[in-house]
């Protein structure tokens, strides 16, 4: 299962960069996050609970960031097992500054699922996908304007 897209930023690429790979924004943007904690450099560990058709259930994951260009682009690598079944997605994230106010944050990925949760079908899995990407990236633009309201 694979998929992109990209949305615009309200925030130059610096602000972009530094909320997006902040533990805490993080922690409450990631659907289901009940707890992110830092295990190594740029290494998480998380809890999640996700409650979406058959995806539905208690994960137990591992987050890391690679290939950092620091405020250009990284890879985010997420490895997750539960009841459910099993994930692994590999993510990456590249900012364009588009003016001094507007960034671009583009993104392509590619995730396997192991587990019950293969049997659903790739039709659903990719819609799930869609919904938890598109619900991060709200989340994200939410926590960017209110650090941005308390600049």
């Amino acid at each position: 299962m694979d998929g992109n897209g990209s949305l615009k930023l309200d925030a130059n690429k610096e602000k972009s960069w530094n909320v997006l790979l902040d533990p805490d924004v993080l922690e409450r943007c990631i659907m289901g996050c009940e707890k992110l904690e830092l295990v190594d450099e740029n290494t998480y560990h998380a809890d999640l609970s996700v409650g979406i058709a058959a995806v539905k259930g208690q994960y137990t994951s591992i987050i890391k960031i690679t290939n950092v260009e620091k405020p250009e682009r990284y890879t985010l690598i997420v490895k997750g097992e539960g009841g459910p079944g099993n994930v692994e997605a590999t993510a990456n994230i590249e900012l364009t500054e588009q003016d001094e106010q507007t960034t671009v944050l583009s993104y392509s990925y590619e995730a396997e699922v192991g587990g019950k949760v293969a049997m659903v079908g790739q039709r659903m899995l990719g819609g799930v996908a869609k919904l938890i990407i598109k619900d991060f990236f709200k989340k994200f633009a939410k926590e960017l304007d209110k650090s941005e309201a308390h600049r």
